[in-house]
């Protein structure tokens, strides 16, 4: 098991990629402390895992310190944080987004990392031995969709953020990477791209791989970033996104 010993928080680890994450941690051999704001869907994610859960938001400063405090309390140590609580925004052109859903988004998906990143770092450090920070960003971080201001945004902010973190943070031992899935077949992805046949078919045309990607692929990558297979790898966003980014123009879809 190639986590053995380890010991990882993870936020948004309800289900969807942060469920597949934690699993996988766990059947690596890791001390998980799961966290998201669904008390019922977390509990109950918890309970099949055998690890603990904290409830409560990572986007509030008090809610991130107390959830790295519960893992050191847990497991006396905090070697891993994995920053994936996130959200989509109400699909809505830029002249008339609100203010406030725009605040709320980039509360969740940004502020959230950096906050539970500082907690997380701040305790890696005092204990010494470094650490390793993963942040959830997206393709679009580099790639924009009108209607979802917000979110794009967000999973920019998150990508710079985590070039900044690794910079600072280097010096400590600790590595900070991001991750940026491409489409993937969760409640979310479901909800923001896959709603209609349309969606499904824009999504797939912009797809060399001509599938969608699965919360366990992406947990993989999180495997790789968390050991010290990527021991030289900091400040770097991998993106699995079945070759979406590389592409100049779209692809035939079957059934379309």
């Amino acid at each position: 098991m190639r986590m053995e010993g380890k010991v990882a928080a993870i936020t948004g680890a309800a289900k969807g990629i942060g469920l597949a994450i934690a699993e996988r941690y766990v059947a690596e051999g890791a001390k998980v402390m799961l966290n998201d704001v669904d008390g019922e869907a977390l509990k109950a994610a918890a309970d099949r895992l055998g690890m603990p859960h904290d409830v409560g938001d990572a986007g509030l400063k008090a809610d991130a310190d107390r959830l790295v405090a519960r893992t050191v309390e847990a497991f006396g140590r905090i070697d891993l944080m994995v920053s994936n609580a996130g959200v989509v925004n109400a699909p809505a052109e830029f002249v008339d987004l609100p203010e406030e859903e725009f605040d709320r988004v980039l509360r969740i998906n940004l502020k959230s990392q950096f906050l539970t990143g500082q907690a997380a770092a701040r305790q890696m450090i005092a204990q010494g031995g470094g650490g390793a920070i993963i942040n959830m960003s997206s393709v679009n971080s580099r790639l924009a969709i009108p209607t979802m201001t917000p979110y794009a945004v967000s999973k920019a902010g998150s990508t710079q953020l985590t070039n900044v973190m690794a910079i600072s943070l280097g010096g400590h031992g600790i590595r900070v990477n991001a991750i940026g899935p491409g489409t993937i077949l969760t409640e979310l992805g479901r909800k923001a791209v896959l709603g209609d046949e349309a969606g499904r078919v824009r999504s797939l045309s912009r797809t060399p791989l001509r599938r969608f990607g699965t919360p366990e692929e992406i947990a993989g990558v999180a495997v790789f970033l968390a050991t010290d297979d990527s021991s030289y790898i900091t400040g770097q966003t991998i993106y699995p996104d079945g070759g979406r980014l590389g592409l100049n123009y779209t692809v035939p879809v079957e059934g379309a």
